[in-house]
């Protein structure tokens, strides 16, 4: 029998989750748990005195957890499950203990990361990819400057008179509710909320920066500041969408970022910002002009290159195909352009300085670990390659003959078995087990009725 080992956490790390401890002494609950490869989170609620021992590995939970599918099952076939004795790893610390806020009673949280038991990373671990690749890109000379911009749907409790579920509206019920984009009513309708999530993103060290109403009724997109460290933008990204539900709950609401909710209506994405900085700590993308560097180009010629190679993470689920539509500002077509919303890649205008790349295919309900990965595994493509980018696409970008982005869940599997892309980015292990996860789920969905697939996809992701 293996004996419990004890870690270390990074100082830093160490001396303000301890400060926190000290100054709420009147914690109930701790919540230690880390995300998996669909990006939901797994773990266990402790009592609070057992926070210093999370702290140093005293969580374990099986390797196998980091690859359950969306409903929560072991993958038939792991090498993580019976294969293995469906053995332990260890939860280190990532992120400071912090407070849950939405709870009633006291509650903290401690985001970790599953590694093996002695300590070393696991591959399983979608975080350990997301590493692996920043890493490469490190290893070129460069570091990634990444934010996050998530739609979600703000939901109302109770359902619709034919079980569908309500959007939260100013307007009444039986009128036409408002789809005004940018409308200040629509905010300040649910100031309240935006409030306690403001004030937890505060509480949690989340860089939430501007808030809108978006394209939709009840549909909210809210912006992260930039950060030049992308394990961390990844981090934030995964536990803003977790705010984002545990503050809807306690309000008596339901968040959904789900990529596809209303067929109707418009879908739900994750946009990326990027710039690359070089050793000197200049942003590589701007050359004074207004076009950006020939490293800019490279990099989207990059990011088009492998973006169907890339789908199965832009894309996880079976309802992620639904959101791409024509004029939907979904993309369709592999194309890039300057400030312009139909194009897959968009150039925004800025000053010369801030030049960057909006990477637009991914949904809302993606695990950003992968899709980050996934972006800057396409970078490194381009660069490595010196790819040239086509020309800049100008006006619609949906009436353009190009190629296109792959449109099916399984055609996007079978893209992303065959690319010869990942064995070069990825652990092939990861690989081959994200594979068996989904091929697991394409088939539970053939087998499934479309209500209870839209009903599991609108609660879990």
């Amino acid at each position: 029998m293996s004996q419990e080992k004890e870690f270390t956490p990074q100082p830093e790390l160490l001396e303000q989750s301890q400060q926190f401890l000290r100054e709420h002494p009147d914690l109930k609950w701790v919540e230690g748990f880390m995300f998996d490869i669909n990006g939901i989170p797994r773990g266990k609620w402790l009592p609070a005195d057992s926070a210093e021992k999370l702290l140093k590995g005293a969580l374990q939970m099986p390797r196998s957890a980091a690859s359950l599918d969306v409903w929560g099952r072991d993958i038939e076939n792991s090498p993580l499950v019976f294969a293995s004795g469906d053995s332990d790893g260890v939860c280190l610390p990532v992120s400071p203990i912090c407070l849950a806020p939405w709870h009633r009673e006291p509650t903290a949280q401690l985001h970790m990361q599953l590694h093996e038991a002695d300590g070393s990373p696991l591959y399983a671990d979608p975080r350990t990819q997301l590493q692996r690749v920043v890493a490469r890109l490190k290893e070129l000379g460069y570091t990634a400057v990444c934010a996050t911009e998530l739609e979600f749907y703000l939901l109302r409790e109770d359902a619709d008179h034919l079980s569908r579920p309500r959007p939260v509206s100013d307007n009444d019920a039986e009128l036409v509710p408002s789809t005004d984009v940018y409308d200040l009513a629509e905010l300040d309708a649910q100031r309240h909320f935006f409030a306690d999530v403001r004030a937890a993103c505060e509480e949690q060290g989340i860089p939430a920066d501007s808030v809108l109403s978006e394209c939709a009724p009840g549909q909210f997109e809210i912006n992260l500041l930039h950060s030049a460290d992308a394990v961390k933008v990844a981090d934030q990204t995964l536990l803003f969408k977790r705010l984002l539900k545990g503050v809807a709950r306690s309000h008596g609401y339901r968040v959904s970022t789900m990529a596809k909710p209303f067929g109707d209506q418009a879908g739900n994405g994750m946009h990326v910002h990027l710039s690359l900085l070089g050793d000197d700590g200049k942003n590589v993308f701007d050359d004074g002009t207004d076009t950006g560097s020939g490293l800019l180009r490279q990099a989207a010629a990059g990011m088009l290159a492998t973006a169907n190679d890339a789908m199965a993470f832009f894309a996880p689920h079976s309802n992620s195909y639904r959101r791409f539509q024509e004029s939907s500002h979904a993309p369709l077509n592999l194309c890039w352009g300057y400030d312009n919303r139909t194009t897959t890649l968009r150039v925004p205008a800025s000053s010369p300085e801030a030049r960057r790349i909006e990477h637009r295919i991914a949904g809302a309900d993606v695990n950003p670990y992968l899709v980050l990965a996934a972006i800057l595994a396409g970078v490194c493509h381009g660069i490595e390659k010196k790819l040239e980018a086509p020309a800049p696409v100008e006006g619609d970008a949906y009436q353009v003959e190009s190629a296109k982005l792959v449109n099916h869940w399984n055609s996007a599997l079978c893209h992303f078995e065959q690319s010869p892309i990942w064995p070069t980015y990825l652990d092939p292990r990861f690989v081959e087990l994200f594979l068996l996860l989904k091929r697991q789920e394409l088939a539970e969905i053939d087998a499934r009725v479309t209500d209870i697939e839209y009903q599991s996809y609108l609660h879990r992701v």
